[in-house]
């Protein structure tokens, strides 16, 4: 087994300072009927980084008085005042423009979810509080193979990481969707080879999918269950190297 430091291409864990951020809505369009494309401003903003295309903040939203409550970083860790913590969910940051402090979320939109309910409501000076990312994965963008797979959680991830690879580079997608209107999410990217599926189509194309030995990159996200099931599969059939293989849970079924 080639050791970790002789393998070529490893991705590269990359640490960030800790810093919660106030933001404030500046616009909010629709998107592929099933996303809530939110451009947030910040003078906070200066100094943000996002170098994975797969990297996580924490959205914490507003009390039902409207009001926001943010945490202080002390040498213990972060500390929190008496009484309950605002609900937050883990965001991939879209876009950063860093010469006008802008950060892009998209929010899915579906029933009875709190970042999905707050982001229908949101409007223009509307506020909330973001948190990290605290750390990013830099993946290569020039494996000659590469292979994601996600439902609708991980889309904005996917689309981050088409714009970011290279034009000779052609990635394989498979998601598993739920909504029909969804496809239209990454209809720009060409050189993409996507595919919208369910869960045991993708699962059964898993089982024969011709990988490459060597120069490969696999990305799995999803529900958890599924996730594992998914990347069970994969393993299973195929002799991969772990190093290149990313399966992360994004949500998970109660």
């Amino acid at each position: 087994m080639t050791s970790q430091q002789n393998k070529p291409k490893l991705p590269k864990r990359v640490k960030n300072e800790l810093k919660f951020r106030e933001l404030t809505v500046k616009s909010k369009e629709n998107v592929a009927e099933c996303f809530y494309r939110i451009i947030f401003t910040s003078e906070r903003l200066s100094g943000f980084s996002s170098l994975g295309f797969d990297d996580h903040i924490k959205v914490f939203f507003p009390g039902e008085d409207g009001k926001l409550v943010m945490p202080e970083i002390t040498d213990e860790g972060i500390v929190w005042d008496e009484g309950p913590r605002p609900a937050s969910r883990d965001y991939t940051p879209l876009a950063f423009d860093a010469a006008s402090n802008e950060l892009t979320i998209d929010f899915y939109i579906h029933d009875g979810g709190v970042a999905s309910n707050w982001a229908a409501a949101a409007k223009a000076g509307d506020t909330l509080m973001i948190g990290g990312p605290r750390g990013s994965l830099v993946v290569p963008t020039d494996y000659s193979w590469q292979l994601y797979i996600c439902d609708e959680s991980g889309l904005p991830a996917v689309r981050r990481r088409l714009q970011s690879l290279p034009e000779n580079i052609t990635a394989r997608v498979l998601v598993n969707s739920h909504h029909s209107g969804t496809q239209s999410y990454l209809s720009e990217f060409a050189h993409a080879e996507i595919e919208w599926l369910d869960g045991e189509s993708i699962a059964e194309k898993l089982k024969n999918l011709a990988i490459p030995a060597h120069d490969y990159f696999v990305w799995i996200t999803g529900e958890g269950e599924e996730v594992k099931r998914l990347s069970d599969t994969l393993l299973a059939t195929h002799e991969l190297d772990s190093d290149y293989v990313r399966a992360v849970a994004y949500w998970h079924n109660k």
